[in-house]
Formats: C-alpha cells, structure tokens, sequence
C-alpha cells in the first residue's frame, strides 16, 4: 500500500488511534472528578504546545524544504516548503471558522461554568445536551487534520511521531470534558457523556486513513515535502491557537510558559540522544 510495509501502516494507525481515544480518557474524568485545581492541566497544555512548536520549526519544515530542494533546487525548495506551511495553517484555519463560535472547541469552558446543575430547568438541561452534542461534533471535525498530522509522520519518521502523538493525546483530553460534561448535567446520563466523547475521538484514525489513501498513490520525494509543511502549519496552528491560549486559561501567570519550555526542552533532548543511538 504506497509502497509501505503492512506492519508500519498498522504502528501508524495504532498510534492515531491511541491519540484520539485519549478523549474518552476526558469523558471519563469528566463523570468523576471535579477538577478545582487546573494547575496540572495548564502544564501539559503547555508542554504539548512546547513539543508541537519545536518539532514543526526544527524537524518537520527543515525536513520539508530538504524534500522540495531533491526535485526543484535549494531555492523554490525553499518556496514551496514555505507555502505549504500557511497552507497547512490556512485549512486548519478554515476548519475552525466552519465551526460555530459558541460550540467551538477552543473556546474552553471553566469546571465552574457547569455547577449547580440541580437548579437548571429542563430547558436549560436541553440546551446543555445539544451544546454536548455539537461539541462532539465540533471535536470530530477538528480532530481530522490532527488525525492526518499524527499519521502521517508515524508512518515517516515512528520515532519523531510518538512524543507528537503523547502532546496530541494530552490536549484531546480537555476536549473529551468539553464533550461529555455538558451532555451528562444535560441528560443526567454518564454513559452518554462518555460515548460521545469516545466516539468524537474516533475521528482521528479515520481522518488519517482518509488522507493517506488520497496520498499514498503520489507519494514522492515532493509530496513527502508536502506533506511535512502541511503537517508543521496544522500543528503551529492547534499550538497557537488552541493549546496555548487554553493553557492560560486555566493555569497561573506563568505555568503555560513554563509548560510551553519544559515541552520544547523535552522534545529537544529527545532528538539529540536520538542523534547518538
């Protein structure tokens, strides 16, 4: 299949999958915990931006211009690498703005925002379902282009995918809360919040199975380059856009930061112990 052995598509689609299951990781958390205390949850959004940002700047779009430069020279490699790159942002872009802004999953709800649900009527308690529901359907969405990001740079490079799988597990949990919480106050169901989280989270392995078999018939060195820019231009913007801002929204003055470089440092010295096995 495009040239690939069986036993890479399936480590790929494994490690997709694990990814966008991880909302159903947030489903659950959101039956049972009443998370007061975000500190925790502001590092790791943090440090998922930190590992996006710096693999995208220092692996992935060097990676591509170096694919681009084999077939068009140093200079259109660099081009091209380039605009693929805002590619990359402009869908992931466009993607959200298809999204309505009061069910947007990057506008993140505070634990506060969903209390003292004994008190809703059954209008509100509807209102809160079918804000869980376009919520899942808003994740879905999203999670396509993330699901395409991971696949895709398991399936070329395993060991620089899986620190990118872990950060992309890491922020589809906020997003599996997002999901179930309003759907469980609104229907009074555990089991609905929770499946409905899960299966957003599905999207993921099916977004990337969807953009490998467009790809894999053109696989090339310049389609590879493609690939790479747009993977780097989805992830700057999830990082920028989502992780980031979500980050100081619950967190201190200082932990998305701190979250942001601990990621960045991680990642780094990943890669250059990599270098020397």
């Amino acid at each position: 299949m495009g040239g690939f052995e069986f036993s890479a598509i399936l480590f790929a689609f494994s490690l997709t999958l694990l990814a966008g299951l991880s909302t159903a990781i947030g489903g659950a958390l959101a039956m049972f915990i009443r998370p007061h205390n975000t500190v925790g949850l502001s590092l790791g959004l943090g440090f998922s931006a930190g590992v996006m940002i710096y693999v995208s700047f220092v692996e992935l779009l060097p990676e591509a211009m170096a694919y681009f430069a084999r077939d068009y020279g140093e200079q259109w490699g660099y081009a091209l690498a380039t605009g693929a790159f805002f590619i990359g942002i402009a869908a992931t872009a466009l993607i959200d703005l298809l999204v309505p802004k009061d069910v947007n999953l990057h506008e993140f709800k505070k634990e506060s925002e969903f209390s003292d649900q004994t008190e809703l009527h059954a209008h509100k308690a509807r209102s809160l379902k079918r804000t869980g529901m376009f919520t899942a359907l808003a994740v879905a969405i999203h999670n396509f282009p993330e699901g395409f990001a991971t696949f895709s740079v398991a399936l070329l490079d395993p060991a620089l995918a899986i620190p990118i799988a872990i950060a992309i597990a890491i922020h589809n949990i906020p997003e599996g809360v997002a999901v179930a919480l309003p759907i469980y106050h609104g229907s009074g169901s555990r089991q609905k919040g929770f499946w409905y989280s899960l299966l957003s989270g599905l999207t993921e392995p099916l977004g990337a199975v969807a953009g490998f078999i467009i790809l894999a018939p053109f696989l090339n060195e310049g389609s590879l380059g493609l690939i790479f820019a747009l993977v780097a231009g989805i992830m700057i913007y999830i990082s920028f856009d989502e992780l980031f801002p979500s980050a100081r929204l619950y967190g201190t003055a200082h932990t998305p930061i701190i979250g942001l470089l601990g990621g960045m440092l991680v990642m780094a010295l990943s890669l250059v112990l990599f270098e020397f096995y």
